[in-house]
């Protein structure tokens, strides 16, 4: 991939790091994709792998608003729709629930040092409340926020500023760790620097060089600290 930079973020230059979740933490976005299938399937939707990588990042709300609008399901109440699909992706995130590579040693390693750990993701505030849970780490975090308590979802940069405001820690000495394009867009709108570790179905994607930072796993990453 052209132009993407693997030297390692100085991580003396940074109070905190942010975490997106879905493809960050935890390996879920093969589980939205079930979900969703399951669910649109429901409404008489196949959709292809391209057809999901175009609402990768987005809120759930505005993945469902996308769909209804592409596909003329034509429905009113996009919330039964939400449920659905949360409902049976928490249950597949419980049948397995599993962090990425390097995730526990790098969260670990980082309150070692001192600094403060935030998350912020396009998920649900139950989603975060499920994940943090399912795989233990909750006690990292100093604080976790949905974007679906703002305006607008990513790329816009609010969710990761908000973040940084209850941290209390100014954007430009927050590192962003992200997998998708539009968080990578979400984090560096907010003026912060970005790690881009991609989730493998976004891999290879020329645009994710446009982070500042780029590693394969947070693994790698972790290697480039100690």
């Amino acid at each position: 991939m052209p132009n993407l930079k693997n030297i390692p973020p100085i991580l003396a230059d940074f109070d905190a790091i942010i975490f997106d979740m879905d493809g960050v933490l935890i390996d879920s976005e093969p589980l939205w994709k079930i979900a969703m299938e399951n669910i649109f399937g429901l409404y008489g939707s196949t959709l292809t792998h391209q057809d999901f990588q175009k609402t990768v990042g987005l809120r759930i709300d505005e993945v469902i608003a996308f769909w209804n609008k592409d596909q003329n399901w034509g429905l009113s109440d996009l919330q039964i729709v939400e449920k659905q699909i949360i409902d049976k992706l928490i249950e597949l995130i419980m049948e397995r629930p599993f962090p990425l590579a390097g995730v526990i040693s790098t969260l670990t390693f980082l309150k070692s040092k001192n600094k403060k750990i935030g998350l912020a993701t396009s998920s649900s505030s139950r989603l975060i409340e499920t994940v943090l849970s399912a795989l233990q780490i909750s006690h990292f975090f100093d604080f976790a926020y949905s974007a679906e308590f703002e305006t607008h979802g990513k790329p816009h940069p609010g969710v990761y500023l908000k973040v940084a405001q209850t941290l209390g820690v100014v954007p430009q000495k927050c590192l962003v760790i992200e997998d998708s394009f539009n968080g990578v867009i979400a984090g560096l709108a907010a003026k912060m620097k970005v790690c881009c570790i991609p989730e493998k179905t976004h891999f290879p994607n020329p645009s994710l060089a446009v982070a500042d930072f780029y590693f394969d796993d947070m693994s790698q990453l972790l290697a480039s600290w100690q």
